[in-house]
C-alpha cells in the first residue's frame, strides 16, 4: 500500500467484546488528515480498547464482533495479523500509557527505535542510526547519543515518554494514537510533551487520536472530542461545543468532578453525585479555615526536618570516578498534628527520595528528623521498627506494593500482627473488616487477591493497610496521580474523611497542583533537592514568590 498523503480513518458501528462481554458498543467516528481527536471518559469506558482494536492489538480473549475500521481503502478488521504488521508502526502508530512497560528493558533505547525503521524501511544501518539520533533531537532529548546507548531504566519518565514518541514517529505515520501519554508526568514535563506532540503533528501533518482523562488537556489540544461512557459514545463534537456547551449528563458530570481551583468545598462531587444532580457541596469559608490553622499551628510540630542531605553515586563504572548526585540539599520543614502539607515539584526534584528518608527506608546522609522532639535517625533498628507504626506510606502503584499471592485480608492484618495490635487472629480479622468498610469495600473482598480489583479499589486497599497500625503521619506519594477523575474524587474524599475521623497528618506528594492545593493546609515547592517556597496553600498559589513556582502554575492547563 502506498503511503497516504491524506490519511482518513472511518470507524463505523464498532463493537468489541472481551471474554464474550461487550465492552465497546456501536462506536462511530471519522478522522481526517491533520485532525486531532480527543477521546475522554472514566476508567472502563472503552477508550483504550477502541484504540487497541484500531491497532489490531486486542488481547487474545478480545475480538471485534461487528462494525468496520476503514483506513484508506482497507478494512482493518478483516486483515490478518501478518497484513496488520505492515500497517502498524508505518501508517498507524501508538504511544502507550506506560512507557516503562512498553519499552523493552533488555534493549538499548536507540536500538528499539532503530528496529522500527529496519522493519518498515530499506534504509542501511548507518542511515538508520542517523535518523534515530535526528528523531531524538526532534523530541528534544538532551544528549541524544547518550540516550541512544542507555536502557529504559537509566532515564527519567519524561525521557522514556520522549523515546516512545520517537519510536511512534520513526516511520512518519499517517495516524498517531496517544493513549494517556502524560498521565504520570509532572505539569512542566506534561506541557513540554503536549507542545512537542502538537509541533510534530503540524510538521508531519498527522492525524492524532489523543486519549486522556485530563479534560483541560484535551480541551487545549483537540479539534474534536468524543466522550465515552460504559463502552458507548455519548457525545461527539468540536472541543468548543463539548466543553463549553455539553448536552449529555455524563459529559456535564465529568466537567464538574474536578477539584475547584478558586475555593474549597466540604466534599468533592463524584461522578455519581454529578449524574444525580448533587454537584454542589458547602464552600469552606476562609474564616473557618483560618481558625482551623490557628488551632493546628499553636501546638508543637509532630515532625521536624532539619538540614536533611542525601546524595547518590551516579553513572558509576569500574573504570571511571563516581559522579555524586545530590538528591536532597539542606531540606528543612515542619509537619503539625492534623495538618496536610502538600509537596510539589518536577520529576527528579527529590520528592520520593524525601519520603523514603523520612521513613528511614533510605537513611539520609546528614541532618535530623525529629518525631515528637526525638531524633529518629539515631534510633536502633528495634526502636525504629516499633516507631514505624506511627509513620506510614501510601504508594503511587498499589498493585506493585501488594503481594500478588496474598489475600487483601491478610495483607491488611499482617502489620497488626507484627505490631501486636487487636489481640488474636479473630480480633485482627474484625479490625480488618472494619477498615475495609471504612474505605468503601465490603466483607466479601477479604479473601480476594490484588488482581481481582480495579485500580481505584487497590488504592483503597493501600489506604486500609496504612491505617491498620493506627499511624500519626501518612505519606501519600503520588497516590492519586494515575486515577481518572471519577475515582480520584472518591479517594480524595476518603482521605479527607479519614483525617477528620482519626486526626492524623498527611504529607501529600503530587505533581497535580490542582489536587495538592485543594487538599493542603500548607504547600511546599521543591526544586533540585531544595525547598524553594513554603507557605499557606492559597497564598502560595495566588501569590507565588519564586520564579519556579510561577513556572509550575503557568504550566497547568487552563480550566474551562
Amino acid at each position: 500500500m502506498s503511503k497516504l498523503v491524506q490519511a482518513l480513518l472511518k470507524v463505523n458501528s464498532l463493537c468489541v467484546s472481551i471474554n464474550n462481554r461487550e465492552v465497546v458498543s456501536d462506536l462511530s467516528f471519522d478522522l481526517s488528515s491533520g485532525d486531532i481527536l480527543g477521546i475522554v471518559g472514566a476508567s472502563g469506558s472503552g477508550k483504550s480498547i477502541s484504540s487497541l482494536a484500531i491497532m489490531g492489538l486486542l488481547p487474545h480473549h478480545g475480538k471485534i464482533t461487528s462494525g468496520e475500521i476503514i483506513f484508506g481503502s482497507q478494512h482493518l478488521e478483516q486483515l490478518s495479523s501478518f497484513e496488520m504488521q505492515k500497517i502498524r508502526g508505518k501508517h498507524i502508530s501508538m504511544i502507550f500509557q506506560e512507557p516503562m512497560t512498553a519499552l523493552n528493558p533488555s534493549m538499548r533505547c536507540g536500538d528499539q527505535v532503530a528496529e522500527m525503521l529496519s522493519q518498515h524501511t530499506n534504509m542501511p544501518s548507518t542511515e538508520i542510526k542517523k535518523d534515530v539520533l535526528n528523531l531524538f533531537e526532534k523530541v528534544q532529548l538532551a544528549a541524544p547519543k547518550e540516550v541512544y546507548r542507555k536502557y529504559a531504566h537509566e532515564i527519567s519518565g519524561g525521557q522514556q515518554q520522549r523515546v516512545m514518541i520517537a519510536m511512534a514517529l520513526a516511520c512518519r505515520p499517517d495516524i498517531l494514537i496517544a493513549d494517556e501519554p502524560t498521565t504520570a508526568l509532572d505539569v512542566t514535563v506534561q506541557k513540554e510533551i503536549i507542545d512537542l506532540l502538537c509541533a510534530l503533528q503540524a510538521e508531519f501533518k498527522m492525524a492524532v487520536i489523543f486519549i486522556s482523562h485530563d479534560l483541560p488537556l484535551v480541551a487545549e489540544m483537540a479539534d474534536k472530542v468524543l466522550v465515552m461512557q460504559s463502552g458507548k459514545m455519548v457525545e461527539y463534537g468540536t472541543a468548543n461545543q463539548v466543553f463549553k456547551s455539553p448536552t449529555h449528563p455524563y459529559t456535564k458530570a465529568l466537567l464538574k468532578a474536578r477539584p475547584p481551583i478558586n475555593h474549597r468545598t466540604t466534599k468533592l462531587p463524584t461522578l455519581d453525585d454529578c449524574m444525580r444532580g448533587k454537584d454542589h457541596y458547602p464552600i469552606i469559608e476562609k474564616a473557618s479555615r483560618g481558625l482551623r490553622h490557628k488551632e493546628i499551628y499553636s501546638k508543637s510540630p509532630l515532625l521536624e526536618v532539619v538540614d536533611l542531605d542525601k546524595s547518590y553515586a551516579k553513572n558509576l563504572q569500574w573504570w571511571s570516578k563516581a559522579k555524586v548526585f545530590k538528591a536532597l540539599n539542606m531540606v528543612s520543614f515542619k509537619i503539625y498534628d492534623g495538618e496536610t502539607l502538600g509537596l510539589v515539584g518536577e520529576s527528579g526534584c527529590g520528592k520520593s527520595t524525601l519520603a523514603k528518608c523520612l521513613l528511614l527506608l533510605d537513611p539520609p546522609d546528614q541532618g535530623r528528623i525529629l518525631y515528637r522532639g526525638e531524633d529518629i535517625t539515631k534510633l536502633s533498628k528495634k526502636s525504629m521498627r516499633q516507631l514505624r507504626k506511627d509513620l506510614q506510606i501510601i504508594f503511587q502503584d498499589p498493585y506493585g506494593s501488594l503481594h500478588p499471592r496474598m489475600t487483601i485480608g491478610r495483607a491488611i492484618s499482617e502489620p497488626m500482627k507484627v505490631h501486636h495490635l487487636n489481640g488474636n487472629a479473630h480480633g485482627r480479622k474484625e479490625a480488618t473488616l472494619s477498615l475495609l468498610n471504612k474505605v468503601g469495600l465490603s466483607e466479601e473482598h477479604y479473601d480476594r487477591y490484588p488482581h481481582e480489583f480495579s485500580g481505584g479499589q487497590r488504592q483503597r486497599i493501600g489506604i486500609a493497610r496504612a491505617l491498620a497500625v493506627e499511624p500519626r503521619l501518612i505519606i501519600c506519594d503520588e497516590s492519586v496521580s494515575a486515577l481518572d477523575l471519577s475515582i480520584q474524587a472518591q479517594i480524595l474524599n476518603l482521605l479527607t474523611e479519614l483525617q477528620k475521623d482519626f486526626g492524623f497528618s498527611y504529607l501529600f506528594i503530587s505533581h497535580d497542583l490542582t489536587v495538592v492545593k485543594y487538599m493542603s493546609d500548607r504547600l511546599m515547592v521543591m526544586k533540585n533537592g531544595q525547598i524553594v517556597e513554603i507557605g499557606e496553600a492559597d497564598a502560595v498559589y495566588e501569590r507565588p514568590e519564586s520564579d519556579y513556582t510561577q513556572k509550575l502554575i503557568s504550566a497547568m492547563p487552563e480550566v474551562f
